[in-house]
């Protein structure tokens, strides 16, 4: 299986939920990698998923685009004078897939964060060309970001088997109660819904690789 993995918003919880898909994989004793092809300011999430996935790859091979900046990567490239070339990291992430049955790709910040003047993280994807699953920030307002999100996937020739609700917040509200009910009935599948602490992970890959054509 190979998916990219982006979110409706920056911390709508892209890492935690590759995480655990990652560490679902490695209990079920198959290979599986996340890579994080762009990282801005500190490297903790690419030290998360390289601790998730299986063993033997660098902090480099998992996250080819570094920007010590925590800003988009293409403002962070402009304050750091250092030029992006997507292509490169594209070819650095597709590379993975010799060494790894499984990839999950996570995406930066949103669905349309710019990676440089003229190219943002969903062109990324698009070049790509595999299927996207959105991790949705589960709160007031997700609505929106999550159908707007969904919509621009399918105009772009994409597959989205699903979205995947995640509590970034403990606390539930008449919002993150419905928005799995509205979103399911407007044709959006909601493949789970991760409530940290409680949901089994095991569970959740399983749903995801039933939607993965």
């Amino acid at each position: 299986m190979q998916i990219f993995i982006t979110g409706t918003d920056t911390d709508a919880g892209k890492t935690y939920v590759t995480c655990r898909l990652l560490e679902a994989f490695k209990a079920s004793g198959r290979v599986a990698v996340g890579c994080k092809p762009f990282c801005c300011g500190s490297r903790e999430d690419v030290a998360n998923l390289r601790a998730a996935g299986a063993d033997g790859f660098s902090m480099d091979e998992l996250n080819p685009c570094w920007m010590k900046i925590p800003a988009s990567p293409y403002a962070s490239s402009l304050i750091e004078n250092q030029p992006i070339e997507p292509g490169a990291v594209l070819a650095a992430c597709v590379s993975l897939r010799s060494r790894s049955e499984h990839i999950l790709v996570e995406g930066v910040g949103g669905w349309e964060v710019p990676i440089t003047e003229k190219y943002t993280a969903a062109d990324f994807a698009e070049h790509l060309g595999w299927p996207v699953v959105v991790v949705v920030n589960n709160k007031l307002g997700a609505l929106n970001h999550t159908i707007l999100t969904v919509r621009n996937i399918n105009a772009r020739g994409l597959t989205c088997p699903g979205i995947i609700l995640n509590y970034a917040s403990a606390e539930r509200d008449a919002a993150s109660i419905s928005n799995s009910m509205i979103l399911d009935r407007m044709g959006i599948p909601v493949l789970g819904e991760l409530m940290h602490g409680e949901t089994d992970a095991a569970e959740l890959l399983r749903a995801v690789e039933a939607a993965v054509p």
